[in-house]
C-alpha cells in the first residue's frame, strides 16, 4: 500500500468533526458568496440559494433513471423543458432533455448529429464539424470521443463567427456548423441569422451553444437589451443546449439540450436490452441522473419567473457597466470590444493583465484569463453590482503596484504565479 494513501477510518467520526473539518478546508476556496468569483458561480442573492439548495435537498436521493419509480422528477423535468422551449421561440413539435452540464449538453448534440448521419447520408467516411475559434472545448471533446474531425474557423475582426470561413472549411463530408450565442471568451453572441442562412443553403444541422446565455439573454431582452435573433426563431438551428446552473440559478450541475423535432431527438436515445434485466432505454450520457439537480432546476424557475429573471439579469447588466466605465477611468487600463451582456474582458498595453490578475488574486478576487488577447475574463452575476465599488479600488491599487514593479524601459509582465 502506498505509504501517503488516505485509508478509510476504522471508526466512524461525529458529524460534529467532519463539518468542522470541512469548514476547514473551505477556508482556502474563493469566497463568493461576497462577490469575490467572477467564474464558475452564480450568485443570485441567499434567498435563490436557499429555494435552490432545499429543493435539492428534498430529492436528494432520488433518481431520474427510474421515471416510473418518481413521476414526480419526471413532471419536474418535462415542465423545466417546456418552460425552456417557450423562451427559445421553439416550435410546438420541439422538445428536449436535462443534462449534467453545458458539456454533455454539447456531446449529445454532436453525437445525436453524428447517429442522424450515419442513418441518412451513409457514404460519408470522414465526418467532421465547422466551428468557430472560439467555441467551447466540449466541441473538441465530443469530437475526440466520437471520432469525428473539428475543423476551426477564424473569426471577424469583431471577434465573432466569420460565416464566410467557415463555409470555406465545409465538404461532402461536414455534419454539423456551431455558433455560440454568446461565446465564452468574448461574451459575444455570433451572427446567427447569417449561419441559419448557411445550414439551410447546405442541409447542414446547426447547433446554438447558449449555455451561457440561454437563460439570460431572453430576459435581458425583455429589459431593451439588443439581442439579435439566436435561437429556433431561425429555421435553420437544429438543437440549442442551455445551462441551468449558469444564469438559471440552478445548483450543479443541470443543463438543458434542446431539438427541433421527436425525429431528431430520437437520435439521442441509447437502448439495449444485452443483457438478463430486460431493456433500458437512456436519453443521456448518465444512467443515474440526480433527482437534487432537476428539482432545484424546476422549483428555481418557478420561484423566480419572468419578473425575478428579468431583475437579476438587469442587474448583471448594471454591473458590467458600472465595471466598465471604472476600468476605462483607471489609467493604462481599456475594455476590448462592445459586450452588453454578462462577460468582460479588460487589459492594457502598458499594464501586464496577467500580472495584474496575480495581484488581484492575492487580494482574494478570482476571475478568468484571455490569451488572444492577454486580457483579465469576468463572467459577472447579480451579486457583483454590490461589490463592483471594491473591486474597482482595488484593481486601481494592482495597477499601481505593477506599475510601479517595472523601472523605466523594462518590461511591466510579471510573473502571476
Amino acid at each position: 500500500m502506498a505509504q501517503d494513501r488516505k485509508t478509510l477510518p476504522t471508526q466512524g467520526r461525529s458529524w460534529e468533526s467532519i463539518s468542522a473539518q470541512m469548514s476547514a478546508l473551505k477556508e482556502k476556496d474563493v469566497d463568493w458568496r461576497n462577490g469575490r468569483a467572477a467564474v464558475y458561480v452564480f450568485n443570485a442573492g441567499e434567498d435563490v440559494l436557499r429555494v435552490a439548495r432545499d429543493a435539492y435537498a428534498l430529492f436528494q436521493t432520488e433518481n431520474g433513471l427510474g421515471p416510473l419509480a418518481f413521476p414526480s422528477l419526471k413532471s419536474m423535468e418535462d415542465e423545466v423543458i417546456q418552460m425552456g422551449l417557450d423562451l427559445l421561440h421553439a416550435p410546438d413539435e420541439a422538445c428536449g432533455h436535462m443534462t449534467s452540464g453545458g458539456t454533455e449538453s454539447i456531446l449529445l448534440a454532436v453525437k445525436t448529429c453524428r447517429d442522424q448521419a450515419r442513418a441518412l447520408r451513409p457514404e460519408i467516411e470522414r465526418p467532421n464539424i465547422v466551428v468557430p475559434v472560439s467555441a467551447h472545448p466540449a466541441f473538441d471533446k465530443a469530437c475526440h470521443y466520437f471520432g469525428l474531425e473539428i475543423r476551426r474557423t477564424p473569426l471577424r475582426e469583431d471577434r465573432r463567427a466569420n460565416p464566410e470561413a467557415m463555409a470555406e472549411a465545409i465538404d461532402a463530408d461536414t455534419l454539423m456548423l456551431v455558433g455560440s450565442a454568446p461565446c465564452f471568451p468574448y461574451g459575444l453572441i455570433d451572427p446567427m441569422e447569417e449561419l441559419s442562412d448557411l445550414a439551410l443553403r447546405t442541409g447542414l444541422w446547426l447547433h446554438v451553444d447558449a449555455c451561457v446565455g440561454a437563460y439570460f439573454l431572453p430576459f435581458a431582452r425583455m429589459n431593451g437589451v439588443d439581442v439579435p435573433p439566436f435561437d429556433f426563431e431561425l429555421p435553420g438551428v437544429s438543437s440549442l443546449s442551455g445551462d441551468l446552473h449558469k444564469y438559471g440559478y440552478a445548483s450543479k450541475g443541470a443543463s438543458t439540450l434542446y431539438h427541433r423535432s421527436p425525429e431528431q431527438r430520437s437520435f439521442q436515445i441509447f437502448a439495449s436490452d444485452a443483457w438478463p434485466a430486460g431493456a433500458m432505454s437512456t436519453p443521456t450520457i448518465a444512467g443515474t441522473r440526480p433527482g437534487g439537480a432537476i428539482a432545484s432546476a424546476w422549483a428555481v424557475l418557478e420561484y423566480l419567473g419572468e419578473s425575478g429573471y428579468r431583475r437579476l439579469a438587469r442587474q448583471v447588466c448594471e454591473a458590467r457597466e458600472a465595471l466598465t466605465e471604472g476600468i476605462q477611468a483607471i489609467d493604462g487600463l481599456e475594455t476590448y470590444g462592445e459586450p452588453n451582456l454578462s462577460i468582460m474582458l479588460f487589459g492594457g498595453a502598458e499594464v501586464d493583465p496577467y500580472a495584474l490578475y496575480g495581484r488581484m488574486l492575492r487580494r482574494g478576487w478570482f476571475s478568468g484569463l484571455v490569451t488572444e488577447p492577454r486580457a483579465i475574463h469576468l463572467m459577472l452575476a447579480p451579486s457583483h453590482a454590490e461589490v463592483a465599488p471594491a473591486y474597482l479600488s482595488d484593481l486601481a491599487e494592482c495597477v499601481r503596484e505593477v506599475t510601479s514593479a517595472a523601472g523605466p524601459g523594462e518590461t511591466r509582465r510579471v510573473r502571476y504565479n
